[in-house]
């Protein structure tokens, strides 16, 4: 067993380095390493049911530290829009996809359950790659990454409620589901019920040695997988619930923090073991694979996209969701090898899966990275299919009754304070004020405040050339290079001064060579954010050599508390 682990290991070492250094999931880079070292590949494991038995430990791990990521308040907190879009998606999903295979001729009931694994399998999506690829793209706090990460956690609690009726579809009748629902009410109540008035105490108690809360918490996470496999449930399902029942602690991160390296470790086996059961891609399999894939992307598009848009969230923010969403989840390889495992489907699925996700992980990430531009040229196509955006709206269309004075370009967290500044110390100058932003929430709050606002994409030139600009107006684009998808601080100011020679330009820098940069292009001054914040940090620095600090804080946490901004 220590030889078959040594190669798994170094195998997959090996493969992940030239994954990361391609920009590609570590996931697919274990996977890959499982297929060259099984029966399908090089033939090296010889005793792969030993890699597997370790391997299950990776998956409790890894459920277990889904479970303390999962915040409930968010959850909670979740707004009309992503709770409609994610039960629709999901559920729809479901349907068409055990629909859609059933016809297909994959089976549905007591002969085997393939064609539901396979509509769940399809209706979740990667929450590893998703989360990755929009960090890197700065995107985690827009509209469509909040949309799309609201939508994650709803998958992840569907997923859940499966792993409760999974284990009793060997002997499916109508009485299983409230009978596994009942199960794993059972198992929640009893867990949260621990966690509440047992388990602060004892992590008190254990909290200065931090080797006893790791070794607790690992302790608590399978023990309540043993609860939930004595209620006929599954290991992995009681793992979840126990990381869900910690999130709250004051310990989950130290927790989450040490089991981390833990959980890589076996979540690597359990991979590489999932690889050795990837069957070698002939063409059925492929066919399979793509498939499998096809239905995945087309379901995206059909169950998010439409939802979105019948809820007035503009085109760019109902496509880039669906885009984002546009995977096979890791939960749907860990749902499907649990059933290959408790005979309730072909191991051939394993390997459909497995190649569908492959797939789709190299594919979505480089269209997730491009997405802003794939949106920019696939919405004039819309347009004149028929789809309408929010601009193209008759109120929207109308002309405007004052031409802007004061014109914001694009409206995050500094034009929110700038438009609050104003509310509160020149409130007779909101009537000057235009904001030009592709946010509907923005648009719908603004409106409420009285505030006029136009619809549109800044990397449009038409959106600048109808915004409604006066001559003399100050165009204020507060906007980071970072966030401006298809066009730039220095484009848009260009743009600008070639069509309105007369007004104010001011735009954002981030490197000290954008000032010269900007001005050249035409702006009449430059804001460096980070310039400001240096000199508030040293007023900070004096503050507490000074003793002063407490006020300090005091005055700035009065500061913050009395906004009544539109982005808090």
């Amino acid at each position: 067993m220590l030889a078959d682990l040594t190669l798994c290991v170094a195998a997959a070492w090996l493969l992940a380095a030239a994954a990361s250094s391609l920009r590609q999931p570590l996931l697919l880079a274990y996977l890959a390493a499982g297929f060259a070292l099984g029966a399908e590949g090089f033939g090296l494991i010889r005793h792969p049911e030993s890699v597997e038995a370790v391997a299950e430990l990776g998956l409790i791990f890894l459920l277990f530290m889904i479970g303390l990521e999962i915040d409930l308040k968010k959850v909670l907190e979740a707004g009309r829009t992503i709770a409609i879009a994610a039960g629709i998606q999901i559920g729809a999903g479901v349907l068409l996809g055990v629909g859609l295979f059933r016809l297909l001729g994959h089976p549905l009931g007591a002969g085997g359950w393939d064609a539901l694994y396979l509509g769940v399998a399809g209706a979740l999506s990667s929450t590893v790659v998703i989360v990755k690829v929009l960090y890197d793209k700065g995107e985690l706090d827009t509209l469509p990454g909040r949309i799309t990460l609201g939508i994650l956690v709803l998958q992840d609690l569907a997923a859940i409620l499966f792993l409760a009726v999974q284990p009793s579809l060997g002997s499916f009748s109508i009485g299983v589901i409230p009978a596994s629902l009942g199960r794993a009410s059972l198992l929640l109540a009893a867990t949260f019920l621990v966690s509440r008035f047992v388990l602060p105490f004892v992590f008190r108690r254990v909290a200065r040695v931090p080797e006893l809360v790791v070794v607790g918490a690992i302790a608590w996470c399978l023990a309540v997988g043993e609860l939930a496999e004595f209620l006929h449930l599954s290991r992995e399902m009681g793992a979840l619930v126990a990381g869900i029942a910690l999130s709250t602690f004051p310990y989950a991160l130290d927790v989450g923090t040490k089991v981390t390296t833990l959980r890589d470790f076996f979540v690597t086996l359990f991979f590489v073991g999932l690889g050795m059961r990837i069957p070698w891609p002939d063409a059925g399999a492929v066919g399979a694979a793509a498939g499998l894939a096809a239905f995945v992307v087309a379901s995206r598009l059909a169950t998010v996209f439409p939802v979105l848009h019948a809820m007035r969230q503009g085109l760019r923010a109902s496509l880039l969701p669906a885009l984002n969403l546009s995977q096979v989840s890791e939960f749907s390889l860990v749902i499907v090898a649990l059933g290959v495992g408790a005979g309730h489907v072909s191991p051939a699925l394993s390997g459909t899966v497995s190649l569908a996700f492959v797939g789709l992980a190299v594919a979505s990430t480089f269209a997730m990275v491009r997405s802003g531009r794939i949106v920019r040229r696939v919405i004039p196509w819309m347009k004149r299919a028929g789809w309408r955006d929010l601009g193209d709206a008759p109120e929207a269309a109308a002309p405007h009754p004052a031409e802007g004075r004061i014109v914001l370009l694009g409206f995050f967290r500094t034009a929110s304070s700038i438009l609050d500044d104003l509310a509160r110390e020149r409130p007779e100058r909101l009537r000057d004020v235009l904001v030009v932003d592709f946010n509907p929430e923005v648009h719908a709050e603004l409106k409420r405040r009285g505030v006029r606002a136009v619809y549109g994409d800044l990397a449009q030139p038409d959106t600048l050339r109808h915004a409604g600009v006066a001559p003399d107006a100050i165009v204020i684009s507060s906007i980071p290079d970072s966030l401006l998808k298809g066009t730039s601080n220095e484009r848009i100011v260009r743009a600008l001064r070639a069509r309105y020679p007369g007004v104010t330009l001011v735009a954002r820098g981030e490197r000290l060579s954008d000032v010269e940069a900007l001005i050249a292009a035409g702006a009449d001054d430059v804001i460096l954010p980070r310039l400001d914040e240096a000199r508030d940090l040293l007023e900070t620095v004096d503050a507490a050599l000074g003793g002063t600090l407490a006020s300090r804080r005091e005055a700035r946490r009065n500061r913050a508390r009395d906004r009544g901004e539109v982005l808090p």
